[in-house]
């Protein structure tokens, strides 16, 4: 159920539409609440952000929502919202926001020699704005996403020149603005074993060619995730958000860091969230996408992301090993698997902390679930 309370262009609070119920579940498609109102209410809006909800957490229930309107919404009905400005509020989620953005890409693109003929807004939530744009010269996704995945542009343009083909390589970028052409075929949610094992054999050459250019990624501003900055991170959101029971999580976690280390596959750009929806195409050609959790790490990391929810995923383990014994000769990688397993769910309790120290509190019902999770999970 959505209730979509409205702004004008300059901000101004104009009052609220009445309510209507989408199918779909997911708080952050604001193509499905954009859709909506135009079929129940015949009101084109643009969602700027969440404003709360009767569940704490998704999916479903009863979600409210800021949207900008332009022109005459017809009547509406009294709404109330806090409309104060937040210091970490999203440049997408302020009006004249969005507008902005698409000011730019517009701009962009008639350089190019595709002007924008058409635009569709397809989600809003703290980690991205998505925007679909029909061109002359075929359809185009314009992404926005916040200061901590800033670096996502940057990552694209370097793999494009260190391992082409491996992502789609950016029309233009601006901060945390990009533009990227279209990729055939599918986001390949639910891919089987042996296709999964492709992505993974896709990545590898990306990993081997930055394994020597540390320094380079660091400098276009991929975040370290290497021991040192790692164990920081744990300690603090075992501090701050775990109980006397986690305390013992964090004996012997530089030893551990550093026995992994010591295994000898090395430190490389990690995508960081390296499931098989981030990988679009077909059954035979991939592309890698969304590398805006992509940090300098250990590649065990996007293995293991990859084998979640596998009945079977020691194929997957054997030739990940097999690939790094030969980019890494007298490297131990079988024993760096049974290492870091372990010390995931730790790493994605402060991933997820991160997230919640960078956002406003408005959107915290997005990931506020998760780090309690991810510190249960460490302790099972």
């Amino acid at each position: 159920m959505v209730t979509l309370v409205l702004v004008d262009p300059a901000g101004a609070l104009l009052g609220r539409l009445p309510d209507f119920e989408l199918e779909l579940p997911w708080w952050q498609e604001a193509g499905d609440v954009v859709a909506g109102a135009r079929a129940f209410h015949g009101v084109e809006v643009t969602v700027l952000r969440l404003l709360g909800a009767d569940r704490p957490a998704p999916p479903g229930g009863h979600v409210t929502y800021l949207a900008e309107v332009t022109g005459d919404p017809g009547p509406l009905l009294p709404a109330t919202a806090d409309l104060v400005p937040h210091p970490r509020r999203a440049p997408w989620a302020r009006p004249g926001g969005p507008r902005a953005t698409l000011d730019w890409a517009r701009a962009e693109l008639a350089a190019l020699g595709r002007p924008v003929t058409a635009a569709a807004q397809q989600r809003s939530w703290n980690l991205s704005a998505l925007w679909r744009l029909e061109t002359t010269a075929g359809p185009v996704w314009l992404k926005q996403v916040p200061g901590f995945f800033a670096h996502e542009a940057a990552v694209l343009r370097w793999l494009g020149e260190h391992a082409p083909g491996t992502a789609p390589v950016p029309l233009a970028a601006d901060g945390g603005r990009v533009l990227l052409e279209e990729l055939p075929g599918t986001d390949r949610y639910g891919a089987a074993a042996d296709e999964r094992e492709q992505m993974l054999a896709r990545l590898h050459p990306a990993q081997v060619a930055a394994v020597s250019r540390a320094d380079e990624l660091l400098a276009l501003g991929v975040p370290d995730r290497r021991a040192p900055r790692l164990a920081e991170l744990i300690k603090a959101v075992v501090s701050a958000d775990g109980g006397p029971e986690h305390a013992a999580l964090l004996d012997g976690l530089d030893g551990r860091l550093a026995a992994i280390e010591a295994c000898g596959v090395p430190y490389t750009l990690v995508h960081g969230d390296f499931h098989p929806g981030n990988v679009r195409g077909t059954t035979d050609r991939h592309h890698l996408i969304d590398w805006g959790d992509a940090v300098l790490g250990h590649p065990a990391i996007d293995l293991l992301r990859m084998c979640e929810q596998l009945p079977d995923p020691a194929p997957l383990h054997r030739a990940w090993c097999d690939r790094w014994r030969a980019a890494a000769p007298g490297c131990a990688p079988e024993r760096a698997i049974a290492l870091i397993g372990p010390m995931l769910a730790l790493r994605n309790a402060a991933v997820y902390a991160g997230f919640l120290a960078a956002i406003e509190p408005s959107e915290w019902p997005y990931h506020a679930d998760d780090v309690p999770y991810w510190l249960g999970q460490a302790l099972g």
